[in-house]
């Protein structure tokens, strides 16, 4: 399995050259040359999800590492999770699910991907001798599972710049509490904006890097995150129905990592109904989908911070794959132009949306009320990233059919003045959680708007 850019001007790279490249050198992101079918018998067969990775991963890794490797890899990647299986699946009604994937040692569903890309960062680098730096702007979760899955490699620098702003106490602090030589959290003046710019400059000049030394990417244009959502996509199917049937899954999204992943899992073979986008009230993907709107507005700042976005990074890969089947030059035009002129496909190609997507905006107050209605009538209590998806299916139930999974994306406690202004009190506190609350901050004040991040990289680095 080779990858190529979504561009047309990167191709016939190997899974090692794109995980340790990121972003393909035309602007575009990478994709796999073909799509990897899947015998759903043999799933079928398998009792955990540990054993639905070492078969889904292979896939994309054998063009670098034989399956032996790949399984080695996979025996010690995913740790420090709170439930045995790593996720856990909550039957709300005969008709409806939340698949729970915050037991991770950050709380949030990035530590799948995250700590995947770690070990397969540090399995290179170690192989050519060679070290790193994980430079990002995070908005709360990307920031810390990447701190956390690297923190134990000393082959990687990890310098995270965090916003002022939209971001809770114990996001904040899961970050700057980790006191190990390699981690580097930049408390940097500005927005996300701000830090996202500098991290985009950073990629472009390299200039503050050592010879030889890689500059890692971490979000979600980094293919390797992708199939580690991929895994538990299929590992949901599983567990709910043995892929008797197709299910909907509502995912709340912002960068479009999680909703591409689940279109990429039923490119491989799982049986699959509709995707429900469901955003926040930044809603740059509830426009192209209910108007074919593709235009970049102003970010709000919203009780479910990890979706305050004003371009949705991924969504590149479904307008190459899906609307566009793969052609590259097209896609390359549209995008030379984004975001000065928005993207509104011919309408004929646009119109394929409803065969597998749905599409919901949801405002702050219906993100409280739904918060309030499942704690109050099921006892159930949800962060508001979760309530986002879940309310989207409420809005739209009359028109899906089959079961639906709501992915919860992040545990409650990350967000408490969020939990006390639906009335919500939470007894409960993942350890990973409660252990940074009383420790002491390390961190460091930087700005993004001179040279002083690319200073301090290259005298820490």
């Amino acid at each position: 399995m080779l990858f190529h850019s979504t561009r047309g001007n990167d191709n016939n790279k190997t899974f090692e050259e794109i995980l340790m490249q990121g972003l393909a050198d035309d602007g575009g992101l990478f994709m796999p040359d073909s799509w990897p079918q899947v015998d759903i018998d043999h799933l079928k067969g398998l009792n955990n999800f540990i054993d639905v990775a070492k078969y889904i991963v292979p896939m994309y890794t054998n063009s670098s590492f034989s399956t032996d490797e790949v399984h080695e890899v996979l025996d010690n990647t995913w740790h420090d999770f709170e439930e045995k299986d790593y996720i856990n699946i909550v039957d709300i009604n005969e008709s409806l699910s939340v698949l729970e994937l915050f037991h991770g040692p950050t709380a949030a569903f990035k530590d799948f991907g995250l700590q995947l890309a770690a070990a397969f960062f540090n399995k290179t680098l170690q192989d050519q001798n060679k070290t790193a730096i994980v430079f990002g702007a995070t908005s709360g979760d990307t920031g810390s599972a990447a701190i956390d899955a690297c923190k134990e490699f000393s082959a990687i620098k990890s310098f995270i710049l965090i916003p002022d702003g939209n971001m809770s106490d114990i996001q904040r602090k899961q970050m700057t509490t980790v006191n190990k030589p390699n981690v580097f959290p930049i408390l940097a003046s500005g927005s996300f904006d701000d830090c996202q710019d500098v991290v985009k400059k950073g990629f472009k000049d390299r200039s503050f890097l050592k010879d030889g030394q890689y500059l890692l990417a971490i979000n979600s244009i980094n293919w390797v995150r992708i199939i580690g959502q991929i895994c538990y996509y299929f590992y949901a199917a599983l567990k709910t129905n043995r892929f008797s049937e197709p299910l909907n899954f509502s995912v709340p999204t912002g960068n479009f990592g999680n909703v591409f992943s689940c279109y990429a899992a039923s490119k491989m073979g799982m049986p699959l109904s509709k995707i429900v986008v469901a955003v926040n009230s930044n809603d740059i993907l509830d426009r192209f989908f209910q108007h074919n709107d593709y235009s970049k507005n102003k970010v709000s700042e919203t009780i479910s911070p990890s979706m305050d976005i004003s371009v949705a990074s991924n969504f590149e890969r479904l307008i190459y794959d899906f609307y566009l089947n793969r052609d590259s030059e097209l896609c390359s035009n549209l995008y030379s132009k984004f975001p000065v002129e928005s993207i509104s496909l011919d309408e004929d190609i646009w119109k394929k949306s409803s065969s597998l997507f749905m599409s919901f905006s949801v405002d702050d107050n219906s993100t409280f009320k739904c918060m309030k209605n499942y704690f109050d009538n099921l006892g159930y209590i949800m962060d508001p990233h979760t309530a986002v998806g879940a309310d989207a299916v409420s809005k739209l139930n009359d028109r899906l059919e089959n079961k639906t999974v709501i992915l919860s994306t992040a545990h409650p406690a990350k967000f408490p003045n969020a939990l006390e202004k639906a009335g919500i009190n939470l007894t409960t506190i993942p350890k990973n959680l409660k252990k940074v609350l009383d420790k002491k901050e390390i961190s460091f004040k930087l700005s993004p708007f001179d040279n002083s991040i690319f200073e301090f990289i290259q005298q820490n680095s």
